[in-house]
């Protein structure tokens, strides 16, 4: 097996018969190639939508935040059209507006607590029960 040269170390005539060759290797049968469809690019999401998806959800936007690994700032300033969420972002935001099983999946798992406000020492110590 012959290896070949990276486009970018190629002459462009090198590169014009390389194309040649595995277009007539092709038509032989001797190289087969794989066509991958790609998704479109996520919709874009106006803040109504946004808040839409959160309320369908039944989310607060605390919990919508962390749902979607973001700030509740980011998700305020998303629903006030302050910011646009990622092209990353707007993925999530369609795969949980079609699929919202899909954030059932997530809570799947171990369940967080959300933190308090108050630290451990704030907090009256438990007292211990004492068995007879």
């Amino acid at each position: 097996m012959v290896m070949k040269k990276k486009a970018k170390d190629m002459t462009v005539f090198e590169q014009i018969k390389s194309g040649l060759e595995d277009g007539i290797a092709y038509f032989r049968g001797e190289l087969t190639l794989v066509t991958t469809a790609l998704p479109a690019p996520p919709p874009k999401a106006n803040p109504k939508k946004i808040a839409a998806i959160r309320r369908k959800l039944g989310m607060s936007q605390s919990v919508f935040a962390a749902t979607l690994n973001v700030s509740m700032r980011t998700v305020q300033s998303w629903e006030q059209g302050v910011r646009r969420p990622s092209d990353a972002s707007l993925r999530l935001l369609q795969i949980i507006g079609t699929q919202p099983t899909v954030v059932d999946a997530l809570f799947a798992e171990r369940p967080v607590r959300a933190k308090s406000r108050y630290s451990r020492s704030s907090r009256r110590p438990r007292q211990r029960e004492q068995h007879v």
